[in-house]
Order: structure tokens, then sequence, then C-alpha cells
């Protein structure tokens, strides 16, 4: 009987997942199939998080918004979101490539 190793995970890599369910506003599930993971290990973290075992990048990032008007401000922040967003996604995959990609024994 073949053995399965156990998959283990950073806790950056963790925080980025989580950061993707609660950016994309989509489900778990959908978003651990995407990732190739049980949503259960998903659920788990998220459940992590919302208990305040675990803080994020972007919570603890302080910005200070330059001199603009409210709606070039307003703007500028949504863009900077969907840029954070679009830049968490791209390194969860390519962790996700390289995980599944990884040496076999």
């Amino acid at each position: 009987m073949k053995h399965r190793r156990r998959r283990s995970f950073t806790d950056e890599y963790k925080r980025q997942a989580v950061d993707l369910v609660a950016s994309s506003g989509r489900s778990i599930g959908s978003v651990a199939k995407e990732l190739g993971l049980r949503d259960s290990v998903l659920r788990y973290w998220v459940e992590q998080r919302e208990a305040g075992f675990e803080t994020t990048a972007a919570a603890q990032r302080h910005t200070t918004p330059a001199a603009l008007p409210s709606s070039d401000h307003a703007e500028s922040c949504c863009l900077q979101q969907e840029i954070d967003r679009l830049r968490m996604e791209r390194d969860i995959l390519k962790k996700s490539i390289a995980i599944f990609a990884g040496p076999r024994t």
C-alpha cells in the first residue's frame, strides 16, 4: 500500500490563499479547487484568521493617501486593491505550480 506524503504549506502561502478568498468574493470551495486544495483545509485557514490567530501583510500595511481629489483618490484605491489582488493570485498560482511540479519520490 502506497503512503502519500502529507503536503505542508508555508505561512505566507496560507495567508495569500485566505486573502484570495477574502478579496475575490468567491466561495472557499471554488478557490480551493483552483489552488488544488481540499476545501476543508482552506476553510480551516479562513477560520483561524477570523479567530485572530493570524494577521496579513495587507492588514499591517499603513499607507497615507497623496493629496488627490476624493474621486481620484477613490479610483486610485480601487485600482491599487485590484492590482494587489491580481499580484496575490499570480503568486499563489506560481507557488501551486511549484508544489505540484516538485520532486517526486
